[in-house]
């Protein structure tokens, strides 16, 4: 996701000017090493259920004070640093803002999308 692009559109949308007062914008990378056990990581399979991440999208657009939610995973052997996981939020104010990335942040993650992570000096 180019997110100056996906900003720019969302600007040029009718209602933007009059609806939206935040955007938020999550950039998930792959980490360098397992969660909570610290453990390195060389790279992670990762396969994202992209119509399950429409249609979260589209259930959290349709929130009370929410004006857009847009959100593109990658799939595929991605190694640490990659980019994972975009999501964009634009709402009204920050109270519904922040609360609507973060649980379709959340969701995302539990529901659509699956990975495996191999770790580093793994035969």
């Amino acid at each position: 996701m180019d997110i100056d692009a996906t900003i720019a559109a969302l600007k040029a949308e009718p209602g933007f000017a009059e609806k939206v007062g935040m955007i938020l914008v999550h950039n998930g990378v792959v980490r360098g090493t397992r969660r909570g056990t610290g453990e390195p990581v060389a790279r992670v399979d990762v396969r994202p259920d992209h119509a399950r991440i429409a249609e979260l999208c589209a259930e959290y657009s349709a929130r009370p004070g929410i004006f857009r939610a847009l959100a593109e995973a990658r799939g595929g052997v991605l190694e640490p640093g990659d980019d994972l996981l975009w999501i964009v939020v634009a709402g009204d104010i920050r109270e519904n803002v922040k609360a609507a990335l973060a649980e379709l942040l959340d969701r995302i993650k539990s529901e659509a999308v699956a990975k495996r992570e191999e770790l580093a000096g793994a035969d």
